[in-house]
């Protein structure tokens, strides 16, 4: 074979090899761009957790402090108002809520700290439930034991 001939042969297989390159960069800048954006779009979309799944986490006795303090700052952030009384007897929903405080009450992982913020909250935006707000932090505390 002729030098020139490799050499032509050579030059022509690096500049095919250095569009490819450049077509790789390209895409991957291209698809990164819209990933971020697409993750940009779902960071502002929030997802609503369910009540029942934020109980579930309160009831697991392995969750630990934090985590259960974020579970119920995301329960008062979503579900802290509490429907109207009918009368002078509590909603039936408030049973669920009744539920959760006396759970945290008995959490082996909660403090003095968790419970006083959730039951102010709770009773900050639920003025005519304080009397059960109270009565249900009692039941929990007092189900507790030493």
């Amino acid at each position: 074979m002729e030098p020139e001939l490799i050499i032509k042969s050579i030059m022509g297989l690096v500049a095919i090899l250095a569009v490819l390159i450049f077509f790789l960069f390209f895409e991957s800048g291209r698809r990164s761009k819209a990933q971020k954006k697409l993750d940009d779009d779902n960071a502002v979309e929030e997802i609503k957790p369910d009540l029942i799944s934020l109980k579930n986490i309160i009831k697991n006795k392995k969750t630990d402090e934090k985590r259960l303090g974020e579970t119920l700052d995301l329960i008062i952030k979503y579900y802290g108002v509490i429907d109207k009384k009918a009368g002078i007897r509590p909603h039936p929903n408030f049973d669920i809520y009744a539920d959760i405080l006396s759970t945290i009450c008995k959490h082996p992982n909660t403090n003095k700290n968790i419970i006083i913020k959730f039951d102010r909250e709770l009773e900050k935006l639920n003025t005519e439930y304080k009397k059960e707000i109270n009565e249900a932090i009692a039941r929990g505390l007092n189900s507790r034991g030493t």
